[in-house]
């Protein structure tokens, strides 16, 4: 099934919402263990949760870091490829930086919002003069009483398949 299709889908429904996460951890299975999970979704939008479990804790009882960091590109990514269309564009993580400004001992979400009117200002009439795009994202993580918690600084590459070069 289409990305976007079940996307779609998934912003009025509840059960779609539910099989397009499982479906998500099926298909980028380094995901799954951190069980991040989009929690709402809408036109320009999406919020995904990261919880807060054994599994994404370091060694002082608080969210790691690279969890966090995970999270940021996830959501930047996952957005960003229901802007563009898959099968004419590659994204490539170019740089995460990361700001972190408070202990997370909760659940976090992050909501990224990106239209695709965005896309097609920022990111395809470029495309039109040059080969690629760089364009960095901000995401902001925040626990579940609003505190801010990180801030994700995450930089894709973009370009037309046909412009990809995979041998030097």
């Amino acid at each position: 099934m289409d990305l976007n299709k079940l996307l779609e889908k998934s912003v009025h429904s509840s059960f779609w919402l539910w099989i397009t996460n499982r479906i998500l951890w099926w298909k980028i299975p380094f995901n799954a263990p951190h069980a991040i999970r989009i929690s709402a979704l809408d036109t320009n939008s999406i919020t995904m949760t990261l919880p807060f479990r054994r599994r994404n804790k370091n060694h002082i009882n608080s969210m790691h870091a690279c969890a966090l960091a995970t999270t940021c590109e996830y959501v930047t990514g996952l957005q960003l490829a229901r802007c563009l269309n898959a099968d004419q564009y590659r994204l490539i993580l170019r740089e995460i930086k990361m700001e972190y400004t408070w202990q997370a001992k909760m659940d976090v979400t992050v909501k990224f919002q990106f239209s695709s009117k965005d896309a097609e200002e920022q990111i395809l009439n470029v495309l039109q003069t040059e080969t690629s795009v760089v364009k960095t994202m901000q995401a902001d993580v925040k626990n579940l009483k609003d505190e801010l918690v990180c801030r994700g600084f995450i930089t894709w590459q973009i370009k037309k398949w046909e412009n990809v070069r995979t041998k030097l």
